[in-house]
Formats: C-alpha cells, structure tokens, sequence
C-alpha cells in the first residue's frame, strides 16, 4: 500500500514538473465585448465583422473596429536546475538540516549485534554458586 502511494505521488511530481516547463499561447477574438472565439496554439477565427481599409475615401477617416484580439500568453520555467551556492546562508542550513533529518526517517536500524547468539551455554554439573556459597542480594 506504501509503495503504491509513493508510486502516485511521484507520478504526480512528474506531472506537476513536465507542466512547469511548458509554455502555451491563447487567442482570443473579441467581437464587442462578446467572446465570438479562442484558440490555442494557433490564430483564433475573426468575426467577420472587421472593416476593411482597401476603400480610397475612407482612407482619410479611419473608424475604429469593434473587434479586439486578446493574446494570453503562459511562460514555462526556462531552467529547472537550481544552485546550492546562490542561496544565502540561512536557506543552505535549513536544507541541509531538513534533507539530513528525511534520511533520518527512513533509516532503517540493524539489530543488536550478539557475538554468542550461536554457540549453547556450557553444560552444569553442579550449581556453582551453591557449592562456593556466592549469592546475590
């Protein structure tokens, strides 16, 4: 069940990391203040409704359109590398400390040694200690 949620999560991370990076554009054409269309990655589609400047007599008088293009850019992250040396003194210690202690977490901690453990006890003859008279009080 560990191994699966770990599985998830850094499934996750890897999406989460290959987003980061990418950068995408969107268009959009306003038609008013009406949203006639929007489009990624490419040109969004005019209304129609754009007036031409091809005319000699309105070449003096321009009138605005009432149509506006909107273009939405996201920038992903150029770099993801990140230098251990440009950070300042106090961000290197708390890293430190906090990777140091996460190890910490998943160490896992051998047994106690026992040099004996395979060898059996010597076999008695007689109590020792009745026979010297030697108790513990």
């Amino acid at each position: 069940m560990k191994q699966f949620f770990a599985k998830i999560i850094a499934s996750i991370v890897a999406v989460l990391v290959l987003f980061s990076t990418f950068s995408f554009t969107v268009n959009q054409h306003f038609c008013g203040k009406q949203l006639v269309d929007s489009a990624v990655f490419s040109k969004a589609k005019n209304c129609g409704m754009e007036m031409s400047s091809a005319t000699s007599a309105e070449t003096s008088l321009k009138k605005k359109s009432c149509c506006t293009d909107k273009t939405l850019e996201v920038k992903g992250q150029k770099e993801l590398k990140q230098n251990f040396h440009s950070l300042d003194f106090q961000q290197q210690l708390f890293i430190t400390g906090f990777v140091y202690s996460y190890f910490q977490l998943f160490e896992v901690s051998e047994s106690d040694f026992i040099p004996f453990k395979d060898y059996s006890p010597p076999k008695l003859v007689c109590d020792i200690q009745l026979q010297d008279q030697v108790f513990l009080i």
